[in-house]
């Protein structure tokens, strides 16, 4: 049954900026809800990002791992980085690739593409696979600090059974690329 969603639309009013910072901007927004009121909207702009799944020659997949602050821990991951002003997702994945892992992919595939947290966020993450891997010089950024390592697909699995791999964007691009 194909039904409009015009009976769900919020028009904007108003939008004040409250903060600007290196990496996201915070703004709060006033809107016109469905049903005649007004609602205030909370919103996090963050400028997209990529993350890959780079696969090698044997099958297996290289992650990383690093401490990632807003929740205090190490985890492990597939590469991942956010776009420059400008840069395209499949540009910014061969970059982001061989700034993390020192690989460069010669066959670049694009899996899909996904809102990480719509209730609050903008932010868009492009899933791809990488394939046809070759060795390369890592670069990472300079406040970047990254164990790069290498797993099969079996032990990934066991890995999201056990809990180990628990970043979104990773399970995402992980099962997504049959994994």
């Amino acid at each position: 049954m194909s039904r409009s969603n015009n009976d769900l639309y919020e028009k904007p009013l108003t939008s004040t900026s409250i903060f600007e910072g290196k990496i996201l901007k915070l703004r709060r927004d006033e809107v016109l809800l469905p049903n005649g009121k007004t609602g205030t909207r909370e919103v996090v702009e963050h400028p997209g990002a990529v993350a890959i799944v780079p696969k090698t020659k044997d099958g297996h997949i290289i992650l990383v791992r690093q401490f990632r602050h807003p929740i205090r821990q190490v985890i492990l991951e597939v590469p991942a980085g956010k776009l420059d002003p400008g840069e395209k997702p499949e540009a910014c994945a061969l970059r982001e690739l061989a700034e993390e892992t020192g690989f460069v992919a010669n066959k670049l595939q694009k899996l899909t593409s996904i809102f990480t947290t719509p209730g609050f966020s903008n932010e868009i993450i492009h899933l791809y696979v990488a394939e046809d891997l070759v060795k390369s010089d890592k670069q990472p950024d300079e406040d970047e600090f990254i164990n790069t390592e290498l797993y099969s697909p079996d032990q990934i699995r066991q890995m999201i059974a056990h809990g180990e791999i628990c970043d979104a964007k990773s399970l995402v691009a992980l099962c997504l690329a049959g994994i």
